[in-house]
């Protein structure tokens, strides 16, 4: 039993091309962030690994990453389970703003302090302390269970959420996952022992393809 979750944050959208806080604002992939997609689907491909089953949040972007990966992998009508869990973290105020812009506005300390702390919302929006509340349960009840069932999953996500489920994955703590940043399009392969413990975590570079 193959017992395989990978992992892969979507490839860069217009607004982190703009450097603008995103959340669940809804923009599409860049030309780049195609690319960084379907570098990943041929990665994966190229290491052997298919899947049996899919999940990615209700946005665009993360969407379309995993379109673009399925594409690659050869199964484009891969059963896939999208839910509003995943999703980004919700920046509130800060969404749609460039990150300088909200710099100016409230300063350096503010902002560092809702980009980076665990539990500290900025206004109108979610802590990664609330996005850990809602994309854990959801990991539990439908990821989870499908791994350690045998089946092969792949979820195309966010920073955020991601980070969230890293954050048990990995051990990680409140003090540990706030200094955790995850590229783009780079997929993350974990095999999970029986007890849903991690066995093995690799992380696949797109741009060192094996011939």
């Amino acid at each position: 039993m193959d017992r395989i979750l990978v992992l892969v944050r979507h490839g860069q959208s217009d607004w982190n091309l703009k450097n603008l806080f995103t959340g669940w604002e809804d923009p599409d992939l860049t030309g780049k962030g195609v690319a960084e997609a379907r570098a990943a689907g041929k990665s994966l491909k190229a290491h052997g690994l298919s899947f049996d089953l899919a999940f990615t949040s209700n946005l665009v972007r993360a969407r379309h990453t995993l379109q673009l990966v399925l594409v690659e992998l050869g199964t484009p009508d891969l059963e896939t389970e999208r839910d509003r869990a995943l999703n980004e973290r919700n920046y509130g105020v800060l969404c749609g703003l460039n990150k300088e812009d909200a710099i100016r506005k409230w300063g350096d300390e503010k902002v560092d302090l809702w980009r980076r702390s665990y539990d500290v919302r900025p206004p109108g929006g979610e802590s990664l302390k609330d996005t850990v509340a809602r994309v854990l349960p959801y990991y539990c009840q439908k990821i989870l269970p499908a791994v350690l069932g045998g089946q092969r999953v792949i979820v195309a996500g966010h920073g955020n959420s991601l980070r969230a489920l890293i954050m048990v994955l990995d051990g990680l703590t409140p003090d540990t996952i706030p200094e955790l940043e995850l590229a783009t399009g780079i997929p993350l392969v974990y095999r999970l022992k029986p007890d849903s413990t991690v066995g093995s975590k690799e992380m696949l570079n797109p741009k060192c393809i094996p011939a």
